[in-house]
């Protein structure tokens, strides 16, 4: 490959190094304007046009698509173009299942919403090889989520706790309640008014309690089923 016959190594194509970079913007694709008393500005780097990448590792094609080609792809459109590269493509079909198949290769990290860095997290734990004796706990992970995605995620969480870990959610979406093995439903409102167990169960228990708030909403989704 011409890579190779240049020397360039790994090194030469990230944006959080000098080498491949574009070293106006340092990697950034953006330029930052002060603007004293009204909320800085953001523009796109002149030099680079925003590729992040300085001239000469942006002459290197892959499959006829530059290193700023690539991070464009969205990670459904990435596990296609790296379908011949078992590594590449495993990694990126768990960003796949975990609902993350919209996000950009490239995508800044701090442009990521709360449940998408702990579904990003989730996916990591997922390229590992599992112990089986881990206890994830995860925060409201389908905000943001396609109901179709939240299947995913569920399928994901399955296949963590059928390896042997634990899984704690802290979460309002019914569709995950009803899949729980164990529910600590606290109430008996909000806010002040929160914060006691009101009961705890199978979500099968949780639907016949009557002071419960979920079970209220579980009993009327068994009752549509």
């Amino acid at each position: 490959p011409e890579s190779r016959v240049r020397g360039y190594t790994a090194g030469r194509f990230s944006f959080n190094i000098k080498g491949g970079r574009c070293e106006a913007c340092q990697g950034e694709g953006i330029i930052q304007i002060e603007m004293h008393f009204l909320p800085d500005v953001y523009v796109p780097c002149e030099v680079c046009a925003g590729k992040r990448y300085n001239r000469e590792a942006l002459e290197i094609l892959f499959k006829g698509k530059t290193i700023a080609d690539v991070l464009e792809l969205t990670v459904t459109e990435g596990l296609e173009f790296f379908a011949s590269i078992p590594a590449l493509r495993n990694k990126l079909q768990t960003l796949v299942d975990v609902g993350l198949g919209y996000v950009r290769l490239g995508q800044p990290a701090t442009t990521l919403s709360g449940g998408e860095a702990q579904r990003l997290k989730l996916a990591t734990e997922l390229s590992r090889r599992a112990t089986g004796r881990t206890m994830y706990i995860l925060d409201e992970p389908t905000t943001g989520l396609h109901v179709a995605d939240v299947e995913k995620l569920l399928g994901v969480l399955h296949r963590l706790v059928e390896t042997g870990n634990t899984v704690v959610v802290i979460e309002h979406n019914l569709d995950v309640i009803r899949a729980c093995d164990w529910l600590i439903d606290l109430g008996p409102d909000g806010g002040d008014a929160g914060g006691e167990v009101v009961v705890t169960g199978t979500p099968e228990t949780v639907a016949t309690c009557p002071t419960s708030h979920t079970g209220h909403y579980l009993s009327r989704m068994f009752a549509r089923e």
